[in-house]
C-alpha cells in the first residue's frame, strides 16, 4: 500500500497555493513532519475551538536555559506528541543549549511512524532568555 495513503493526508503547512491555483497537500512522512511542526508552534487556546491543542513551548521565552528549562521542554514536547500526533511513537527528545547562542535551545526529535515502522528525526530551535 502507498505510505501517503497508509500515514495520511492534510493541507501543507505552511498553507500554499500550487501554480494550478489550488491548495497544495502534502501526504505521507512530509504530512507528519508538518503535523509535528504545527504542534509544537501552538500555544494551548491558541485555537478557539481546540483549547487543549499544543505543546505551550512559547511558555520557556523567558526562561533560563539551564538543565531544568531543557528538560521540561523535552517533557512538554513528548506529551503533546503523544496526545496530538497518534501515527507517531516519540523514541527521543534530546534538548541541548545551542552551542553559538546562549538565549536558545537545540531540539532533536527522534521517532518512528507507527504505520510503517520507518525511523525520522526533526531538529528545531527554541528561543529562551539566556
Amino acid at each position: 500500500m502507498d505510505a501517503g495513503k497508509l500515514i495520511g493526508r492534510g493541507i501543507s503547512f505552511p498553507p500554499r497555493v500550487g501554480p494550478d491555483g489550488r491548495v497544495q497537500w502534502s501526504e505521507g512522512e512530509r504530512n507528519v513532519r508538518e503535523s509535528i511542526q504545527v504542534i509544537l508552534a501552538t500555544a494551548p487556546r491558541e485555537r478557539i475551538l481546540l483549547p487543549e491543542f499544543g505543546a505551550g513551548l512559547e511558555r520557556f521565552l523567558f526562561e533560563p536555559n539551564t538543565v531544568t528549562t531543557r528538560s521540561q521542554i523535552a517533557e512538554r514536547i513528548t506529551r503533546a506528541l503523544g496526545v496530538w500526533e497518534p501515527r507517531i511513537s516519540v523514541e527521543s527528545v534530546s534538548v541541548e543549549a545551542d552551542p553559538e547562542d546562549a538565549r536558545a535551545a537545540t531540539v532533536t526529535l527522534a521517532y518512528k511512524l507507527v504505520a510503517t515502522g520507518a525511523r525520522e528525526r526533526l531538529g528545531l530551535n527554541i528561543a529562551l532568555a539566556g
